[in-house]
């Protein structure tokens, strides 16, 4: 039998085939087959048995997790309630709001404690340093919950791979081959194979690698709620999943294209893999033309191109909608909007998406136009959950209950630097981005 590991990297492989028929359709400027609708429908019956294993899997252990826990009594200490994952409660609350409600009403004095809460004597707070701070930690499938939205939320945080990292540990190293150069002898960090005659000898070669290091940071969000809000369990979960969902989602994807990986994960534009094509002799400043968009498809992996998109600032795309490559008398577009005769329901340059992100840098300055495929050239790891604490100190003041939201996460370029091809001096990489016209 084999492990859930392996059931998710075979589901990964069959939707890479499937994937694969999608961009040979699109190369191609047609629709699938019947041939190959069928075979992306049993690739589909296939990937959904595989879940329904992966779930059943899943559930076993979080039972067998669940038995082994011990029973702890319910006191009622000075300083911090906990509500844990809920593994020893006869019941669970069965809405995020309905919990919300129960803190509150466990933090006012002489407050009913709902005999769901897992109480602990902890009390470190909002504040580690303050205990008068004291927090609440919320039931674990409600921040599983919010986790799965985050990533759903976000436009990028989706693409990349990702690990999750569990138990007590807070950091994992992954090996990679050390290859810069696909000259012979650098090829995955050096390996070599050999035409050989009969009965030679065979020279051995010794592949070098590298070690990927994440360490998980923390991205942390305050919501403050009124009083009156918390009178109502429905508004509560719309306005805290809304209000941390949306947010963190956004940070996500910022870091993946802006983060200096110091305390933060390590984005693509500071990172040693991003190509960087140069601007046209004489271009003007503020523009983008055909020829840049041209250049940069050049210099993105051709496997990746399959799987790429193009991030822009929403300022660029005026000068996107009157590109395109002359041609004698006339000319063929580059860019097609929606619709129209692309018959797709999003914008694209050469056949690939073209999302619009807030986090891409404004008209003219490098980074206001990225090729990138995240899903071959980016690693995430996560903790696997949200951690989120309530206070009713941090603003008593002004009558609100403030809710602190806590993910831990690190990701990077999995190249660290831009790859020279096997002939041809331009390096190629993941992620192409087009320098400063200004």
């Amino acid at each position: 039998m084999k492990t859930i590991t392996q059931y998710r990297e075979d589901i990964r492989t069959l939707m890479k085939k499937s994937a694969e028929i999608d961009a040979k359709c699109m190369v191609e400027n047609r629709d699938p087959n019947m041939e190959e609708i069928n075979f992306k429908n049993e690739i589909m019956d296939t990937v959904s048995e595989y879940q329904k294993i992966i779930d059943t899997m899943e559930r076993q252990e979080r039972i067998a997790s669940q038995l082994e826990q011990p029973i702890k009594a319910l006191t009622v200490p000075s300083g911090r309630i906990v509500v844990g994952d809920d593994r020893t409660s006869k019941d669970k609350f069965h809405a995020f709001g309905a919990q919300i409600v129960a803190i509150m009403n466990a933090s006012l004095p002489g407050g009913h404690v709902d005999p769901r809460l897992r109480i602990s004597n902890a009390a470190t707070g909002l504040g580690e340093a303050i205990p008068s701070d004291g927090g609440f930690l919320i039931q674990t499938d409600f921040s599983a919950e919010l986790f799965k939205e985050v990533f759903k939320t976000a436009q990028l945080a989706s693409m990349p791979r990702r690990i999750p990292i569990s138990g007590n540990s807070n950091a994992t190293t992954i090996n990679g081959f050390d290859e810069t150069s696909r000259a012979t002898g650098s090829r995955h960090g050096g390996v070599q194979v050999y035409w050989i005659d009969e009965a030679a000898t065979i020279t051995p070669s010794k592949p070098k690698f590298r070690q990927i290091e994440l360490k998980l940071k923390k991205v942390a969000g305050l919501v403050y709620l009124t009083s009156e809000m918390m009178d109502d369990a429905a508004v509560l979960e719309s306005e805290c999943k809304s209000a941390f969902v949306t947010e963190m989602g956004f940070a996500i994807d910022d870091v993946m294209v802006n983060g200096t990986g110091a305390g933060q994960p390590l984005g693509i534009m500071n990172s040693g893999s991003l190509v960087t094509v140069s601007k046209e002799t004489g271009q003007s400043a503020a523009t983008v033309t055909a020829e840049n968009i041209m250049k940069m498809r050049a210099r993105l992996f051709a496997a990746s191109r399959a799987k790429s998109v193009w991030l822009i600032n929403q300022n660029i795309e005026p000068q996107l909608h009157s590109m395109s490559i002359a041609i004698g008398t006339g000319g063929i577009p580059v860019y097609m909007p929606a619709g129209g005769l692309s018959g797709l329901p999003y914008d694209t340059l050469y056949g690939r998406p073209v999302m619009p992100i807030e986090q891409c840098s404004s008209l003219g300055t490098i980074g206001d136009i990225i090729l990138a495929d995240f899903t071959q050239g980016y690693i995430l790891a996560d903790k696997g959950g949200i951690k989120a604490e309530m206070s009713i100190h941090v603003a008593f003041l002004t009558d609100q209950q403030c809710f602190r939201f806590i993910l831990r996460i690190d990701g990077q370029p999995i190249r660290a630097t831009a790859l020279t091809p096997y002939k041809g001096n331009d390096t190629l990489s993941h992620f192409v981005a087009l320098e400063t016209r200004s």
